[in-house]
């Protein structure tokens, strides 16, 4: 499947951003392995057809859904569009909801909500190139042998077929 990284040339600022998010999520990874605290996130399953979207942050190895954490009171369903569109450009106003997850992940005790949408066609996606660097479209069988998050392990493991 085609590969939407690097959608624009980087520049200083970006550069300097990804360093700060890199050296960041490293320090809070520590201290998340020390104190061990209560997260809540929330992450969208992106499908065009049979194929999922998956996003590439410039602080992690692995593939992840877009998402995020969840604001002091915020539902799931509001993070989960804020995010999205803070992170590919990408407006809903409909998420379908699709189960959660609870997990020590990153060091934290995490409970992840899991929504999804269902599109005709691959969307026109606006990333950062700061927090996000990159975006695929991958099949059913691409997705065993990429490198993915535990959250979107979790929610892969759940689903039927």
């Amino acid at each position: 499947m085609p590969s939407l990284e690097r959608t624009r040339p980087d520049t200083l600022v970006d550069w300097i951003w990804r360093v700060v998010l890199r050296v960041g999520f490293r320090c809070a990874r520590v201290w998340w392995h020390i104190r061990r605290p209560r997260h809540e996130g929330a992450l969208v399953a992106i499908y065009v057809g049979r194929d999922v979207l998956l996003v590439k942050s410039s602080y992690r190895a692995e593939w992840n859904f877009p998402g995020g954490s969840l604001h002091p009171g915020e539902t799931p369903d509001a993070a989960a569009r804020r995010e999205m569109e803070e992170e590919i450009g990408l407006s809903s106003p409909q998420l379908i909801p699709a189960g959660n997850a609870s997990g020590v992940w990153d060091g934290r005790r995490d409970q992840v909500y899991f929504f999804e949408l269902h599109l005709d066609r691959m969307p026109e996606l606006r990333l950062d190139n700061r927090e996000i660097v990159g975006a695929r479209l991958v099949s059913p069988e691409e997705l065993r042998g990429l490198p993915l998050t535990e959250a979107v392990a979790a929610y892969l493991s759940a689903r039927p077929g």
